[in-house]
């Protein structure tokens, strides 16, 4: 008798003492010796696994027969990147992997996409309205088509989550409370949310309805979620550029779910932080308008075209086992833009991919890239490998190989086989005199979607197994003409079988007929009742659904509603004046001349700039600030508050913590004279938005938000709305906008293999020698030069071509109660720093051409 072993060889005989078995008892034993040491586990920061996480005792399957197929060898791990990871695995234990896999969110861009997307097997779909979402380009979804949606995923054991992830302007809030009734109306999941201001209102609103915290808020650390989770959000999507080991810290040390994207296009600009289309274009990425400067070319310092902005596409499926180990709830595809037929086929592959528990192979890679790359895929940012490889253009030939791929993966999509069916049992019920009775019995939700933590299984339990049953009736039976034309169990089983085009497929040997005997029903009558019973099963699950809707607040209450959460906080003495107030922020200590010292009453400089002995008041705080880096960011903040520096400029809701904490080490908490601010990275819009930065700040740190400097993206108008109503907002009148943060180095590439004298090293390289200049010029077609500058952690900035100026129009900022303002310093020379506080004195132009405040 033949048989598989559990390491997957093949014996042909059961007998323990057979020579067959000790053949292969054997094998394994040397496989066991010489996988280890040939293939040893790896996770993809490429460090080895600590032995102490695995758990005593927990017996380990046989080891193939044959070495496993090998993916690309992981890079060497240095020092530095050992150390930086040294939590990763520690975090990622078996013993508090999650009981069931991540959710599979695949994009919805149309009802068509959507429809593949469950074909393909994915658990929920994210998808953009008519308004508010950041792919306004896609066909999305009216009131009418959102419902339909919602009833077909449901249908499905599926959800569906509504995209609301752009700014909101002041005025356009009540429009996006109402976008977010009638999304509850038509009963999503859950809200996709970008702006915290629309958030706060949505969640008096609508307290029933689950919020996402979008990627374009730029959560990039488990502080992000702890300071979100008291504001009804329940999950947040975090950034595309977090390594393996800060995800699992996020997801260990923070209350809420975490989703991540695992394929699809990739921005090189930290999500919510790019304003180049928006300043430069006139069209904004955040407010779902982008048009992609940075798939634009470049020139480098030879005068080349290079695209040093244009990534290749990410792909995560060589990873899915490290994401299950780490627990993250969500494994999110990007494609709202793309065809049914890729979403399909990415969804399919993913879904096979996550149900195996196993990594993606040559020949799925191979097909995840034909359907759409930009000469490849990177994992740069996962697996902290970043660098030029990243980036790539798309070719004729990629699109020559799409088209065909494409073609591929529609034919794939068969509904029939579509791997998310429910499994339905049928009892037929015949008796003579009484109508034919079906009965039909089929879960709520699909079995194995979205996660449940370990800790959670058991009360779990019920909720995943739950049943919904349905009974219908027909017509009376009829004697059979002759014995052998009973209905049998294998005949009622082949009409009842066909449930092709619904989300059920029956059971196997789920069929019963119970019967007295010689009775019979046309096969016309069993379809009849097999369509009814389907019908009404779905009906019954439906109606079991939750309802995001319970709770809400009439529509008549919106406008206390948005009152309410727009009230502005109490703002300290000095926050809010009659007379204007400058305040700025320079790049080097240097800048900060005797007249900015006098001009300027908080004079900011970035934290890794700061000194002992200057004029500086205060420091701003790193863009981003991983978890790995949390530590060196917390000790050089108290060394500098403790060195005097009593003014803080915070640009990240998970930052306020490290705030905190820090000065809880200098032993300044509760101090009055410390001030801290928002910063222009906080893309305040509105004013629910200012409240709910000044409720963070308070709630975290314990002291008063003093002052945010409003969003770059408003106009004159809105500025004056928000200023007026919410005291201590400030606005950017000098100073070019950063446009880009970017977690890559673009300063290497723009000088590949120069000889320039002012570089050490002779140009770029293996050490990026080139970044150590500091800065760069990113020059485009037009011939216009944007100044790149290197900031903490090796990120780069990349800054508009043309400062904004308002120095000479001092009487329309007053006049519209612009009082707060605040001045940028980026590539000035203290002669031009000089220049620029001489011409907002005397209220002349600064020289030069300049970009206004419209």
């Amino acid at each position: 008798m033949t048989r598989w072993a559990s390491c997957g060889a093949r014996t042909s005989c059961s007998g323990p003492c057979s020579p067959t078995r000790k053949r292969t008892v054997r094998r394994r034993r040397s496989l066991r010796r010489w996988l280890p040491s040939r293939f040893p586990p790896r996770n993809s920061c490429g460090r080895l696994p600590m032995r102490s996480t695995a758990r005593a005792g927990t017996e380990q399957p046989c080891p193939p027969p044959t070495p496993p197929r090998r993916r690309i060898p992981p890079h060497p791990a240095s020092a530095a990147r050992q150390a930086e990871c040294s939590t990763c695995f520690p975090l990622m234990r078996s013993d508090s992997a999650p009981t069931r896999l991540p959710e599979l969110l695949a994009p919805a861009g149309s009802p068509e996409a959507l429809e593949a997307a469950f074909c393909a097997g994915a658990d929920a779909v994210y998808l953009g309205g008519s308004a508010f979402n950041a792919r306004m380009s896609a066909h999305n979804f009216d009131s009418r088509e959102l419902e339909a949606a919602v009833t077909y995923a449901h249908a499905r054991g599926g959800r569906v989550y509504l995209t609301l992830n752009t700014l909101v302007y002041d005025r356009e809030l009540p429009d996006a409370v109402r976008a977010a009734y009638g999304a509850a109306a038509a009963g999503v999941d859950g809200l996709i949310i970008a702006d915290l201001g629309a958030a706060a209102c949505i969640r008096r609103a609508l307290p029933g309805l689950p919020l996402h915290a979008s990627t374009q808020l730029s959560g990039h650390n488990a502080a992000m979620g702890r300071a979100l989770a008291p504001h009804g959000f329940s999950r947040f999507v975090i950034a595309r550029e977090t390594r393996l080991c800060d995800l699992a810290a996020a997801v260990a040390d923070g209350p809420l779910e975490v989703e991540v994207f695992v394929h699809g296009a990739l921005c090189v600009c930290h999500s919510g932080q790019c304003l180049f289309s928006s300043l430069v274009g006139g069209r904004s990425g955040n407010r779902g308008e982008c048009a992609q400067p940075c798939r634009l070319p470049y020139r480098d310092l030879r005068g080349r075209a290079c695209y040093p902005l244009s990534l290749k596409d990410l792909s995560l499926a060589a990873h899915i086992p490290e994401l299950i180990r780490a627990g993250v709830a969500s494994l999110k595809i990007e494609g709202r833009m793309k065809s049914p037929a890729y979403v399909g086929g990415v969804t399919g592959i993913f879904r096979r991919l996550l149900d195996e528990r196993r990594a993606a192979d040559r020949e799925e890679l191979g097909f995840l890239a034909a359907l759409f790359s930009r000469g490849g895929f990177t994992d740069g940012y996962f697996t902290g490998r970043i660098d030029h490889s990243m980036t790539g253009v798309r070719s004729e030939a990629d699109k020559a190989r799409s088209a065909d791929a494409e073609k591929t993966a529609a034919a794939r999509l068969n509904p029939a086989r579509a791997p998310g069916w429910l499994p339905v049992g049928a009892t037929l019920t015949l008796c003579a005199g009484q109508p034919a009775a079906l009965t039909m019995t089929a879960p709520l939700f699909r079995q194995g979607s979205g996660t449940i933590p370990a800790a959670e299984a058991e009360a779990a339990t019920v909720t995943a197994t739950a049943t919904a049953t349905v009974t219908v009736t027909g017509d009376i039976p009829t004697a059979a003409a002759e014995p052998t034309a009973a209905l049998t169990a294998s005949g009622a089983e082949r009409q009842l079988s066909r449930m092709g085009g619904t989300p059920y497929r029956l059971s196997a040997g789920g069929c019963t007929v119970v019967s007295d005997g010689g009775l019979t029903v046309p096969p016309a009558q069993l379809n009849a009742l097999r369509r009814a019973a389907l019908d009404a099963l779905t009906d019954a699950r439906l109606a079991r659904m939750p309802d995001p809707s319970a709770g809400r607040l009439p529509p008549e209450a919106l406008d206390g509603v948005i009152a309410a959460a727009s009230a502005a906080e109490p703002v300290p003495d000095g926050g809010a004046s009659a007379e204007p107030v400058y305040t700025a922020s320079f790049e080097r200590p240097e800048q900060i001349t005797a007249a900015a010292a006098d001009f300027f009453s908080v004079r900011l400089l970035p934290l890794a700039a700061w000194t002992d002995a200057g004029r500086a008041s205060g420091v701003a705080l790193p863009p981003v600030i991983p978890d790995r880096e949390a530590g060196d960011v917390r000790n050089a903040l108290t060394a500098a508050l403790r060195a005097g520096a009593r003014d803080l400029l915070v640009g990240n809701p998970g930052h306020w913590e490290l705030v905190r904490n820090a000065l809880s080490d200098a032993g300044l908490t509760g101090q009055t004279d410390v001030r801290l601010y928002g910063c222009l990275r906080l893309n305040v819009t509105n004013r629910a938005a200012a409240r709910m930065q000044a409720l963070l700040c308070r709630e975290i740190t314990g002291l008063p938000l003093c002052g945010v400097i409003l969003s770059p993206e408003l106009t004159l108008p809105r500025l004056r709305d928000l200023c007026r109503s919410f005291p201590g907002s400030s606005a950017v009148v000098y100073g070019r906008i950063p446009l880009m943060l970017l977690e890559k180095c673009v300063i290497r590439e723009l000088y590949p293999g120069s000889s320039d004298p002012h570089l050490p090293d002779g140009g770029a390289g293996a050490s990026c020698a080139a970044c150590r200049r500091g800065e760069a010029v990113l020059r485009d077609r037009t011939g216009a030069e944007f100044p790149v500058l290197r900031c903490a952690g090796h990120r780069n900035q990349v800054f508009n071509s043309l400062p904004v100026s308002m120095t000479d129009r001092a009487d329309v900022l007053t006049r519209n109660g612009i009082l707060n303002r605040h001045f940028l310093f980026t590539v000035e020379a203290p002669t031009v720093v000089d220049r620029v506080i001489a011409s907002a004195r005397t209220g002349t132009p600064v020289g030069g051409e300049v970009r206004r405040i419209r």
